[in-house]
């Protein structure tokens, strides 16, 4: 842990906090949030899952955005790792496919924010990640 030397750096230390609470208590109620999974499974993180997730977390964080980012295993699309499900409050899932940093950004400003479909949607039936992994 670094070491607190001026008021300011309390001051960090306070929000940084603040935003980690905020997180548990949105994990609480992800209904009510947009909702972000990322596959993780081999595949993903070889494609490069790792810096996806990690720019929605910091990008989320930076841009204000409530959300639950988390990480599932595989979603049976290995041919468009990295796939990201995107659930809007009160809509059905949607995956993207390829889903670098580029594209991350860009579901963020049009899908996110503005609830605008782009590119890369895997366009198959698809059910909640989560329902397919309690079959595994």
């Amino acid at each position: 842990m670094t070491k607190i030397k001026t008021l300011d750096d309390l001051r960090k230390l306070r929000d940084n906090l603040r935003t980690d609470i905020n997180i548990r208590e949105n994990s609480e109620h992800p209904d009510r949030l947009v909702q972000i999974r990322v596959a993780m499974a081999t595949c993903g993180i070889s494609s490069g899952a790792k810096v996806t997730m990690d720019f929605f977390i910091a990008e989320l964080k930076k841009r204000q955005i409530n959300a639950v980012v988390t990480q599932t295993g595989c979603m049976s699309y290995c041919y468009a790792e990295p796939t990201v499900e995107i659930k809007l409050p009160g809509q059905q899932p949607v995956v993207f496919g390829n889903v670098d940093v580029k594209k991350a950004d860009e579901i963020i400003e049009s899908y996110i924010k503005k609830g605008e479909l782009i590119d890369g949607i895997i366009p198959i039936n698809h059910k909640e990640v989560e329902q397919d992994n309690r079959r595994i």
